[in-house]
């Protein structure tokens, strides 16, 4: 099943509570280094899909790998290949800029050295080296989000999966947020991530939209708009979603 061009493939990938089923026979791939989207509204099932891909939870069935492992049999080894970043952002609020980095990159396996130099990098690079040693409780939310991506990318995984990470941030910041996910797209790690802000969409090489546990489509923004005679993605999303039976 494996192709070295995909660094995720899923067939057929389920997931059912009871009788209802959350992820409905999902099929798709996302390649080396793409950012690629996973849309939908709340309630659509793109959490429970992440997850499952994630080795947080296990299909009902169909099959999947991660950077090369299986998501039925391998989910230890697929959390040591990847980043993760949810809503909730996950950082210690008692703790400094610096000792989350610290951390997290202990966590993750990187030796002191290594992740001194790192965090001093990526610091640096966001104008925030001079924040440092300031507890992360008393950091602006947009500087929270900042630091949860540079805290689930310092182990340089080869894909990191964003959960919602823009929610209840200003346009501003998101924009921001984006221009950091590019540079870790530029730099070769891979991006998945799930949003319901459907302008983010046009930040995605790809897009995949679900309604209902199901991939409805599958393409560039460009070429979704073209197919569906559409201004936005936006509108491609609400023509999608009409005959939705789930929701917010």
């Amino acid at each position: 099943m494996s192709n070295n061009q995909y660094i995720i493939e899923v067939k057929d990938l389920t997931k059912q509570f009871g009788a209802f089923t959350a992820v409905d026979h999902i099929t798709f791939e996302v390649k080396r280094g793409e950012i690629f989207g996973f849309l939908g509204a709340n309630g659509a099932g793109k959490t429970t899909a992440m997850r499952m891909l994630c080795g947080l939870s296990y299909p009902t069935s169909g099959t999947g790998t991660v950077a090369g492992f299986d998501v039925r049999k391998e989910g230890e080894k697929i959390k040591r290949h990847i980043g993760y970043m949810s809503q909730r952002f996950s950082l210690y609020e008692d703790l400094t800029v610096l000792e989350n980095m610290e951390l997290f990159g202990g966590i993750y396996g990187v030796d002191k050295k290594t992740l001194r130099e790192r965090a001093a990098t990526m610091l640096k690079r966001l104008e925030f080296y001079d924040e440092r040693n300031t507890l992360v409780g008393s950091l602006p939310l947009g500087w929270k989000q900042k630091l949860a991506f540079v805290v689930a990318t310092i182990h340089k995984p080869e894909i990191v999966f964003l959960d919602e990470p823009t929610g209840g941030v200003d346009p501003i910041t998101r924009r921001q947020f984006w221009e950091m996910i590019y540079q870790a797209s530029s730099e070769g790690t891979t991006i998945f991530v799930t949003t319901h802000y459907m302008d983010e969409a046009e930040y995605c090489h790809r897009v995949s939209m679900m309604v209902d546990g199901q991939i409805k489509a599958l393409d560039t923004p460009a070429n979704l708009k073209k197919t569906f005679n559409a201004a936005s993605m936006d509108e491609v999303f609400r023509t999608l979603a009409r005959g939705a039976e789930r929701g917010d």
